[in-house]
């Protein structure tokens, strides 16, 4: 189908993933959150026909939409429902060791947001559900209407950063005995009414550090970051480039933090004169400041703009 995809979602950062990603065109990439296929797309063109390019989603409905895009670049692509976190499962079961890239984009794609029916966005009303992946059984719903306003509250601040956590628990814990709270416009309502004049009037919804929250939490996003970023070393070849496109500070900061400490890797107290741990660099970043998208770019899509691109080289 190529092209006419029933729901088009625009990569970011195209060209500097590309960049930055490939090293050989006929080497093994995999994409830890093909989506819609956008980046994949990009990187199956780049590649020659001894390339092979491995997929990995956990969202069922992004696996049947990419599947269907990435089918004109014959059989070097590879397609799997899987979390990224299972990349080496994924990997050993494929009988490959070693691959020479891994980008993920952490980023929600068009459909998730747009099409899914499950409540990512507040501006529709849908079923408050935010799971990525379907097999699963813990739903945004299920949290707002049974955790006690603490457990809400440490979500809400741990997941989401947002100041005004406490009074947002509160505002639910009296709302819910009403009745349940069932949908995303519902819950964006709620959190709207309880905003101060000048959070209402500013481009940003008040929800979206909630919604962002109860999504992370939901999808125990943070917890595959660090299972992934625990393993990523051992998977990538010498010379191998790691990409990593993060939207907020959370997942931006456990990123960094990796990618400098497999750059140093010396556990020696910092007032050693010389190294006695032995302990060898893993990695050396290709960016030490991340990379955001253009003025041009932010314009035309303007869900890049909180994007950060980070790269770094297996050694």
């Amino acid at each position: 189908m190529g092209g006419a995809l029933p729901f088009p979602h625009r990569p970011v950062l195209v060209e500097e993933v590309l960049g930055l990603l490939l090293t050989a065109a006929d080497g093994i990439y995999v994409d830890g959150t093909v989506g819609s296929g956008g980046h994949s797309e990009a990187i199956g063109k780049r590649i020659d026909e001894k390339g092979r390019l491995i997929c990995l989603d956990r969202d069922a409905e992004a696996i049947r939409i990419s599947s269907e895009r990435l089918s004109t670049l014959g059989k070097t692509v590879i397609v799997t429902k899987a979390r990224y976190s299972e990349i080496d499962d994924i990997l050993e079961g494929l009988d490959v060791d070693r691959v020479h890239g891994i980008l993920l984009d952490l980023g929600m794609s068009t459909f998730q947001l747009e099409h899914s029916g499950r409540g990512f966005s507040f501006s529709r009303d849908e079923h408050l559900d935010m799971r990525m992946d379907l097999d699963e059984e813990l739903t945004a719903q299920h949290l707002i209407n049974s955790l006690s306003g603490a457990e809400l509250e440490k979500i809400l601040r741990r997941y989401g950063e947002e100041r005004r956590a406490r009074r947002i628990a509160k505002a639910i814990e009296e709302e819910r005995e009403k009745g349940p709270i069932r949908s995303s416009l519902q819950l964006a309502n709620l959190i709207q009414s309880i905003a101060p004049p000048s959070h209402r009037s500013r481009g940003r919804h008040p929800a979206t550090r909630s919604f962002q929250a109860l999504r992370i939490a939901v999808n125990r996003e943070l917890e595959n970051l660090e299972r992934f970023l625990e393993k990523a070393p051992s998977l990538i070849l010498k010379g191998g480039r790691l990409v990593v496109l993060s939207y907020h500070s959370l997942e931006d900061r456990l990123v960094k933090r990796a990618m400098a400490g497999w750059e140093t890797d010396c556990r020696c107290p910092p007032d050693l004169p010389v190294c006695r741990c032995g302990k060898e660099p893993l990695f050396r970043r290709l960016n030490k400041k991340g990379i955001k998208p253009s003025k041009e770019e932010i314009d035309d899509n303007p869900r890049a703009r909180s994007a950060t691109l980070r790269a770094a080289e297996r050694i």
